[in-house]
């Protein structure tokens, strides 16, 4: 394989980064706030554009070194204080037995789970063969950067890979999976249920092979109300955390719009919440910072402004935390037209804000 990824081993100045990431995780006093951004191994990175143009997406993610080269691209480019590794949410979907393809318009199910022969059809696939090329990945990372530069791993949680499994496709509302969740509960649960544990073995796999912590992408659940949120992907995001049994290594839980869920977040068993740009965090830290660390939030758009509202909006967010249990992120993955120079100045204007 022709890229191979660049041997990467920690400079003496980096040598703090995930000592930073973790005290962070776990509410400790830190000197600055780890920063890193969803989605920054991507389009944005004319580097990632050039490789894409001789392979497609799913056989980037579906080789190792591939990924691990796409994954480094960030942190060469920018600096982050995370390498999150390369691969999509779908993944585990496809191991399971629902056959995924990747075209323009996103991710799509060819065949998607409607009935409950298709639902006990999924399998609990075995990590360490069927999805093999993630740990690999991981691995390769672990081996380029050495100790002190974290590495990230990631799955979907079950309400959003059960999304995608029912309807197909991303569509507004997903009427197909509400319309599962409301007429066969029985069903739904059952889903649900098998995605938390086949989850749970998948990240297990990444823990040992080197991921410093993990995170959740629940991206659909402010599709939810509080009420359904309550009696079906919170039982089933336990049961996954719980199954996952991560130890010392943190569990991060991203959602979207999720303002009127807080109460349930909080009871997940996730070490750290990520919140988009809705979220008041001076309120989420008032009101649950004894419980868990907060990623997030700043408006992805905003990195299309000057340096000077970067930094303004990097100041704001960091203010409303006081820096304390705070890992700073975008509060959504950067679009794909962000300018590099953009994402520069808000790794910087973030890693340059020091902590009393």
């Amino acid at each position: 394989m022709e890229a191979k990824p660049t041997q990467v081993i920690s400079a003496p100045e980096n040598a703090s980064r995930t000592a930073l990431f973790l005290a962070a995780c776990r509410r400790e006093p830190v000197p600055r706030l780890p920063v890193w951004m969803m989605r920054q191994a991507g389009r944005y990175l004319p580097e990632y554009r050039a490789l894409r143009e001789k392979y497609s997406f799913l056989e980037v993610a579906k080789t190792p070194e591939l990924a691990a080269e796409v994954s480094l691209q960030p942190y060469r480019r920018l600096g982050v204080d995370a390498v999150i590794m390369f691969s999509d949410i779908l993944i585990p979907a496809e191991a399971m037995g629902a056959p995924i393809e990747l075209g323009d318009a996103g991710p799509v199910i060819t065949s998607p789970v409607r009935s409950a022969v298709q639902v006990r059809a999924l399998a609990e696939f075995d990590p360490e063969r069927e999805t093999r090329f993630v740990g690999d990945a991981i691995r390769l990372l672990c081996q380029a950067l050495g100790p002190d530069v974290p590495v990230l791993g990631f799955a979907a949680a079950p309400w959003t890979l059960a999304c995608y499994l029912i309807q197909g496709a991303s569509r507004d509302g997903f009427p197909a999976a509400k319309a599962m969740l409301w007429n066969e509960p029985r069903l739904f649960r059952e889903l649900l249920d098998k995605i938390a544990r086949a989850t749970a073995a998948y990240l297990k796999a990444q823990i040992s092979a080197g991921a410093a912590a993990v995170q959740l992408f629940d991206t659909w659940a402010g599709e939810l109300d509080a009420t359904a949120y309550r009696d079906f992907e919170l039982p089933a995001t336990q049961l996954l955390i719980e199954e996952l049994t991560p130890g010392d290594t943190p569990v991060i839980l991203f959602s979207k719009a999720s303002n009127h869920l807080l109460s349930s977040l909080v009871r997940t068993g996730a070490t750290v919440l990520s919140v988009d740009w809705r979220m008041d965090l001076a309120q989420l830290r008032e009101n649950f910072g004894d419980r868990v660390a907060i990623q997030g939030n700043i408006d992805p758009s905003v990195l299309f402004a000057s340096p000077t509202a970067i930094a303004g909006a990097v100041d704001h967010a960091v203010s409303q935390t006081k820096g304390r249990g705070h890992i700073l992120n975008l509060g959504h993955g950067i679009l794909p037209d962000t300018p590099v120079e953009n994402a520069l100045a808000f790794i910087r204007a973030g890693q340059s804000v020091l902590l009393a």
